[in-house]
């Protein structure tokens, strides 16, 4: 993982932090327990679609994937918006992880 290199005014690099990424402003935990990854948070549905090349449609569950009520994005708030776009972003540039069909 490359070190993260903000322009804010100033040049500030930030060393990688294993385990984590950077998207937008915010640090996610991407270590498959943790919360930032739960099963049918917005996150994880992120990495499902890109996973599935699905394209970019934000949602998340409530509960896990399937088996508890649908968010969609009218209903999803920006931090959510945000962690579903990380977890997209993600897979794209790090994971790079796709179904084989």
């Amino acid at each position: 993982m490359a070190p993260l290199i903000e322009d804010d005014g100033f040049i500030t690099v930030h060393p990688p932090i294993e385990g984590t990424y950077y998207y937008d402003g915010k640090l996610y935990n991407v270590d498959i327990d943790s919360r930032d990854r739960r099963h049918g948070g917005p996150f994880d549905r992120g990495m499902a679609d890109s996973y599935y090349r699905r394209g970019r449609f934000p949602h998340l569950y409530t509960g896990a994937t399937g088996q508890s009520e649908l968010i969609d994005e009218e209903q999803m708030n920006e931090a959510e918006l945000n962690a579903y776009h990380a977890g997209f972003s993600y897979n794209e540039k790090v994971e790079q992880d796709y179904k084989d069909w």
